[in-house]
């Protein structure tokens, strides 16, 4: 058990580490963010912040040497420097690796058993040509690697629009369309000893790609597909030796689960639990890799729903304050871009 007082490093600066830092703080522990980026809304919460490329060996040597444990808020953080600190990781970064790249996350998952959507590999135009071929159109092409929110994806309707997509020098995956009815997440934590808890599965909406509403509880086809998808969650988590907060996500079809993506981190469709739960997903993940034991998972109002507040939304707060079932959290960024996740405001109804 890490003792009150220890440090605990977060590699990536993003809102996802701010919140993590707020929770581990509340347990009494201080924080040391690693990022490349010299605005962190992560750092202004926390005890200390070093602004280092991902590749300074020095640099992230001296940041893991004065942590007791490490862990990340963003799944894209290169793998092979972290083999100097696996020790102090938690989880193992065996999560990254399959998790960054699509092909092999997809590949992954059907060894295990579990049911993604079709997929086929994409390096040339010749693949794409077979894979329409195969799969069928619609679908969706995209990079194998990095892209998020719905960036690095693109939707090809025909044949005819695979055509003017470039992908000679490769790094893709095609997946075919899945008939789905609704969307859901399935996000547990796991201690080092292997115990394991689920939160309630929100029902998720996207828009443009990017999540707009998480809330519960779910639709009924919804509800009457969770324990499936948390017995595979569980055999995933028990694969990768996990140890922390980890996210899949689903779409409810007429078949059942079919798995879309994994998030080995602390996840967006999971926010609701700050309010709307008895632990949240933040304090849970510091317990785990802490070694503390684990808070209820269980729901703390009746009904709750948690909504992004994308590039403008976050500027005229007064009316959600107003109301008093809301609770708002802004991420302390700068510049309210289009596409940008400024904060969520969550709803809970007691």
């Amino acid at each position: 058990m890490l003792r009150p007082g220890a440090t605990i490093g977060i590699l990536g600066g993003g809102q996802l580490g701010r919140m993590m830092a707020m929770a581990a703080a509340q347990l009494g522990y201080r924080c040391h963010i690693y990022a490349p980026e010299g605005e962190s809304v992560a750092a202004e919460v926390s005890a200390q912040f070093t602004c280092a490329d991902w590749h300074d060996a020095q640099a992230l040597a001296e940041f893991a040497q004065g942590c007791d444990v490490v862990t990340w808020e963003f799944e894209n953080v290169p793998v092979a420097p972290l083999a100097m600190i696996e020790g102090k990781l938690r989880p193992h970064p065996r999560a990254l690796e399959v998790a960054q790249d699509r092909l092999n996350e997809k590949r992954f998952v059907e060894d295990l058993g579990g049911r993604p959507a079709p997929f086929a590999e994409i390096d040339s135009a010749d693949d794409l040509e077979l894979a329409l071929e195969r799969i069928g159109a619609p679908g969706i092409l995209k990079t194998r690697r990095e892209g998020y929110d719905g960036k690095g994806q693109w939707r090809v309707n025909s044949a005819h629009e695979a055509e003017g997509l470039n992908v000679h020098e490769g790094g893709f995956v095609y997946e075919g369309f899945v008939h789905f009815e609704a969307e859901f997440s399935v996000i547990l934590v796991r201690t080092a000893d292997g115990e394991v808890r689920f939160w309630d599965s929100a029902q998720n909406v996207h828009d443009g790609g990017i999540l707009a509403t998480s809330t519960l509880p779910a639709a009924p086809v919804i509800e009457a597909q969770v324990p499936a998808a948390r017995a595979f969650a569980a055999q995933v988590a028990e694969a990768l030796g996990y140890v922390g907060v980890l996210a899949l996500e689903f779409f409810a079809t007429a078949e059942g689960p079919v798995f879309n993506e994994m998030a080995p981190r602390v996840h967006n469709s999971g926010h609701w639990t700050i309010e709307g739960a008895e632990t949240s997903q933040f304090e849970n993940h510091i317990r785990a890799i802490c070694g503390l034991p684990l808070g209820s998972t269980a729901l703390a109002g009746r009904l709750v729903e948690m909504r992004n507040l994308i590039g403008g939304d976050a500027l005229d707060i007064a009316p959600i304050l107003a109301d008093p079932v809301n609770h708002l959290h802004l991420y302390g960024k700068a510049e309210a871009r289009g596409g940008r996740k400024m904060g969520h405001v969550t709803k809970v109804v007691r």
